[in-house]
């Protein structure tokens, strides 16, 4: 059975201390429930798949044992949705588990970039606001910027999903900025 929303926080709140790790989680989660909506999906499902995408990240950062092996056995263990377990699993690309349905694509193609244009927008007086596609691609092109952020990825999932790129940072733009002040890009307060 899916968890709620409600359960999925709640196991963030248990499992995740960093404030910039839940701000991510709270970003991808924005992104799945934007796409979802936009298609006619379960917004809920893939809200909290996005909200618990990266749950063992913190207490288990090896990526050779760690790191979603062990959410995915939480995962497992609380009979949580196989489409919610796969996606987790494919967004992981070292894991080699194939991004088969539309959800585990969305997943793959809303983390990172969701990630890199929370990074643009600190850097920014203005945050999120007024944002564009052309000044996150500037960014992309700069190495040291975010430099933790696979550029390979970010163009690698949209191109998965089947959205044009532009269109696709645009929409991630505009949904973030809904929840600009949970996600912390608001403007800078002078």
């Amino acid at each position: 059975m899916s968890p709620t929303r409600e359960e999925a926080w709640e196991l963030v709140e248990e499992w995740v201390q960093s404030d910039s790790l839940r701000k991510h989680l709270l970003g991808v989660e924005t992104g799945m429930r934007a796409y979802a909506r936009k298609w006619g999906e379960d917004e809920e499902l893939y809200a909290v798949t996005g909200l618990l995408h990266d749950l063992d990240y913190e207490r288990y950062p090896d990526l050779e044992t760690g790191h979603p092996r062990k959410a995915l056995e939480l995962f497992e263990e609380r009979g949580y949705p196989q489409e919610l377990i796969d996606a987790v699993a494919g967004h992981a690309t070292f894991l080699g588990v194939p991004r088969e349905s539309r959800m585990a694509k969305t997943l793959y193609a809303v983390d990172e970039l969701s990630g890199f244009i929370a990074a643009c927008a600190l850097v920014r007086p203005t945050g999120i606001e007024g944002m564009a596609p052309k000044s996150v691609k500037k960014k992309l092109k700069q190495p040291s910027f975010a430099a933790g952020v696979n550029r390979d990825e970010v163009f690698a999932g949209a191109e998965e999903l089947g959205v044009d790129f532009d269109e696709h940072v645009a929409f991630l733009i505009a949904a973030m900025e809904e929840r600009k002040d949970e996600l912390g890009l608001a403007p800078a307060s002078a």
